[in-house]
């Protein structure tokens, strides 16, 4: 709802090269209770007042040395590219062709000359209203998409949460440490940034990898701690843990519960199409897949187990590179030897010491 005051206070600019039509507008204007007035007789300075002060209605002749109007509309129109700028036409001219080019300009409404102060006043506060109305939509529809964007924010904030905390609780329950998660999730992102994924993808994946293993709570602990050699039997039920961790997190409609369900399910896969749980093969797996089966197997071999010593890096990378095309995406496997360095480092920043 637009007041009265809004409609008193509101800017308003007059470009007249003819200074006694500006005097009677501004008298009019000022009789009315309009507070706010600019004007100028040269068209040059149109633009520079028209940011100086954000007029609500700029009142426009279109027969003036220099910049003619259609010259000033030119430049509002290229200023306020996606913007709205009431433009009140003044003339005395007929000629419909004119009317039609000033409309395609960016004219609003038309006064003409003679000025009648009955119809001068209306036409102008009629052309005010819409643009405080127009604008009062448009900071709605800001603050509409800064609550939503808040919101949205808050809502991937407590999803990252939700997946941190299962990975703990996961934890509870296995071998493996707090700081395996860190690291396997570090390298993770290391790689899909080195194989070109997004920014956005990057920081998907460093929050949904420690959901790698979450399936390993409906795991028995007489099989999932056992700190010897699985039995046949044992190690199917181990292999459930994939299944199961996609079920948890099946069905949701955030992008980064869906990324964590695909790495929870797919990261067992092999390239040769001998993996589990479903024996995909090749390209078949999931990029993410592929990239958390090389970080999660190169940190469990260098880490220690209950039931194992860590091995050497660089035993671990020749594993690597023994299991490529067969086990691991060959490509990936070298994209990830090339970057040793910052592994190692990685290592060292999250080390179980």
């Amino acid at each position: 709802m637009i007041t009265e005051d809004q409609i008193l206070q509101a800017s308003v600019l007059i470009v007249d090269d003819q200074a006694v039509n500006i005097q009677l507008l501004r008298l009019l204007l000022r009789e009315r209770g309009f507070i706010n007035v600019h004007s100028t007789t040269d068209s040059r300075q149109a633009l520079d007042l028209y940011r100086a002060h954000s007029p609500d209605i700029v009142l426009l002749d279109l027969q003036m040395p220099n910049i003619d109007g259609f010259g000033v509309m030119a430049q509002l129109r290229q200023e306020v590219a996606h913007g709205y700028v009431p433009i009140l036409i003044l003339t005395g001219e007929r000629d419909p062709e004119v009317r039609r080019r000033a409309l395609q300009g960016g004219a609003r409404d038309f006064l003409h000359k003679p000025f009648d102060p009955v119809e001068t006043h209306s036409r102008i506060r009629n052309l005010i209203e819409m643009h405080l109305l127009f604008m009062q939509t448009q900071n709605h529809a800001a603050r509409l998409e800064s609550e939503v964007e808040a919101r949205t924010h808050e809502l991937r904030a407590t999803q990252a949460e939700i997946i941190h905390r299962l990975g703990h609780a996961a934890e509870y329950k296995d071998n493996e440490t707090g700081n395996h998660i860190k690291r396997m999730s570090m390298l993770c992102r290391l790689l899909a940034e080195r194989v070109g994924l997004s920014h956005a993808e990057q920081q998907m994946l460093l929050l949904a990898a420690p959901m790698h293993d979450v399936g390993k709570i409906g795991i028995p602990d007489r099989i999932l701690l056992k700190p010897g050699r699985l039995t046949p039997e044992e190690w199917l039920v181990m292999q459930t843990h994939a299944e199961i961790g996609a079920d948890l997190l099946a069905g949701s409609h955030s992008p980064l519960i869906d990324m964590a369900h695909t790495v929870a399910w797919t990261h067992h896969e092999r390239w040769d199409g001998t993996g589990y749980p479903r024996k995909l093969k090749g390209e078949d797996i999931p990029l993410v897949g592929r990239i958390a089966a090389i970080c999660d197997v190169f940190d469990a071999l260098t880490s220690a187990r209950p039931y194992k010593e860590p091995w050497p890096v660089e035993d671990a990378i020749a594993e690597l590179v023994r299991g490529k095309w067969n086990h691991f995406d060959g490509n990936l496997v070298d994209l990830f030897v090339a970057e040793l360095p910052e592994i190692i480092r990685i290592r060292e920043q999250f080390s179980e010491d």
